[in-house]
């Protein structure tokens, strides 16, 4: 376990995310808040008031909170560039299905690249929606150059990674993601949320930061994919070697340019955890009636690792965001 504390970040503050952003996301079909579950048994083991796990497994269809991202930055690029154009993103499996689904919708072609460490079974599922794949005999980070590289005049990159020069649509996509905080209308102590570039943990620190809330939030990544965490502790944005883990859609060698600067601003926690952790918790959370997968099921895990690290009382709330269904 590797283990990251920042005791000013509370103290820094930004501004939230577009208000349109929620009514977008109310106006389409199929929509509603997904459930904010307690689970007494797992209050009971960590010694808090209560755990309550945002469960994601089902969202706008599709069976991770992606949707939530990529429909609204779809939504911005195609306002800011109207007409007939090709979709073109790279993906560890969720979010690349959410851009091939809405692509489909809007009557759009779409292209997804992959690296060679996703399953087939999700590949098949991109597949399904009609997406053209390309699978990439490499890293994640390698996908997403190609991807980059591949989308032109008519061809669109709806990517959640930023880098110098690309940061527009990355940012409609961690904007979207604010809704799935939105919806969470308990005052928590403590939000733990997975991270991979770091964007869900952006949207994250950007809610709880932009309001009167004093949630501290906890992130959490694989220890064999740890680039937040080794940035934090490096005090520098660094890119670490990925292998294979069990928590797929976090399985990133280089943060988000975006959420870089806001994560080391206004980050509480962060910590690493193995695959052993994440699939325990997984089973965990399906014991207390929760479809979650390993990404997902990190949160939990990673509370487990970081709980005597943090302040937490006996009647404190725990907001866990679990952010897929199980595989």
């Amino acid at each position: 376990m590797r283990w990251y504390s920042n005791p000013s970040a509370q103290a820094w503050r930004t501004t939230p995310a577009p208000a349109e952003v929620q009514a977008f996301h109310q106006s389409l079909p199929g929509y509603r808040p997904t459930p904010l579950t307690p689970v007494p048994s797992l209050a009971s083991e960590l010694g808090v008031g209560q755990v309550l796990v945002k469960d994601e497994s089902q969202r706008l269809g599709l069976p991770a909170f992606k949707a939530l991202g990529a429909w609204w930055a779809i939504h911005r690029a195609l306002q800011e560039r109207p007409g007939p154009v090709e979709l073109v993103t790279a993906t560890d499996g969720n979010h690349g299905r959410a851009v091939a689904r809405r692509a489909a919708m809007l009557g759009l072609p779409s292209h997804v690249f992959v690296p060679d460490v996703v399953d087939d079974k999700a590949i098949d599922a991109i597949r399904a929606e009609g997406a053209t794949v390309t699978v990439v005999p490499d890293t994640y980070d390698a996908a997403v150059a190609e991807a980059a590289a591949y989308a032109g005049d008519e061809r669109l990159l709806i990517q959640d990674s930023a880098w110098p020069g690309y940061e527009d649509v990355p940012q409609h996509v961690v904007d979207g993601y604010s809704t799935l905080f939105r919806e969470i209308e308990v005052e928590p102590d403590l939000v733990v949320v997975p991270m991979g570039v770091g964007s869900i943990a952006q949207a994250a620190v950007t809610h709880y930061r932009s309001g009167s809330s004093a949630a501290a939030v906890l992130g959490v990544e694989p220890a064999s994919a740890s680039c937040v965490t080794t940035s934090l502790l490096a005090g520098e944005l660094v890119t670490v070697p990925t292998g294979k883990t069990v928590m797929a859609g976090l399985n990133c060698g280089t943060a988000s340019t975006l959420a870089w600067p806001v994560l080391r601003a206004g980050l509480d926690h962060a910590v690493t955890v193995d695959d052993d952790a994440a699939l325990q918790a997984a089973a965990d959370l399906r014991g207390a009636g929760i479809s979650s997968g390993p990404s997902g099921a990190a949160t939990l895990a990673g509370l487990r690792a970081a709980r005597e690290h943090l302040d937490l009382r006996p009647d404190s709330t725990v907001v866990l965001i679990s952010t897929e269904a199980a595989h």
